[in-house]
């Protein structure tokens, strides 16, 4: 663990830094969310059976899946979706990368990232992008990969429509929704074994639809992976 530093202990008296999830202040070392909140995520423990648990078979059958697991169960009036709410739309970045490398630090002994090239995040529109200044999945991956050295191609793939948002339809209309907004870029020939990785998992149209462009012109194997899962 590094040492906390003096300003960042003075920068905590001054500026008080609260858990995203119960509000109340952290302590110098903590990050994002308070140890009591870390200790009582809802973990899906998808990782200790990657190839057979409910997020990989929702994708069985539809796109070349390998591995699939989330961090946490999903709800959207639960706490732990204060962790997504204040990602998306309270600018904070860096919430997606502490809780991507938390999550990695966690889930990697498990051998969930071995032999995995490449990290590819769910892109957002340009549009969007602009209007939010960051992409949420890219912060999420920027985690990862600094906890387990694996490179991100944030270009791979270009999301050329914008897509209604999705909290409201159903799993057949969120699908058609987003089937024809992503586009394969590029990506090096090295690579063979994709991780793309989202926010919140639900029905996984846009995974799969982003997954699709990646197995046909990339001819990449495919594992998925996000901070939340909502429970079918």
């Amino acid at each position: 663990m590094k040492p906390i530093s003096f300003w960042r202990r003075l920068l905590d008296l001054i500026s008080p830094r609260v858990c995203v999830m119960c509000g109340k202040r952290l302590a110098p070392t903590e990050e994002v969310i308070c140890n009591k909140c870390y200790f009582h995520l809802p973990r899906t423990e998808f990782w200790l059976h990657p190839y057979d648990n409910v997020m990989a078979k929702a994708f069985w059958h539809l796109i070349p899946i390998e591995r699939a697991a989330a961090f946490f169960y999903y709800e959207s009036h639960a706490e732990t979706a204060n962790i997504i709410y204040q990602l998306k739309y309270k600018d904070h970045p860096e919430v997606g990368s502490a809780m991507g490398r938390m999550m990695a630090m966690e889930i990697k002994s498990a051998g969930f990232f071995d032999e995995i090239d490449g990290i590819v995040p769910i892109p957002l529109t340009k549009k969007r992008y602009r209007q939010r200044g960051y992409n949420q999945s890219e912060e999420i991956a920027k985690g990862v990969s600094e906890e387990t050295g694996i490179p991100i191609y944030s270009a791979a793939v270009k999301r050329v429509l914008f897509a209604a948002s999705q909290t409201k339809k159903g799993r057949w209309a969120r699908t058609e929704n987003v089937e024809k907004a992503f586009q394969f870029h590029r990506l090096p020939a090295d690579v063979k074994h994709v991780l793309l990785i989202d926010d919140v998992v639900t029905t996984g149209s846009t995974v799969m639809a982003c997954a699709k462009h990646l197995a046909q012109e990339a001819h990449v194997k495919i594992s998925v992976l996000s901070l939340g899962f909502t429970k079918r």
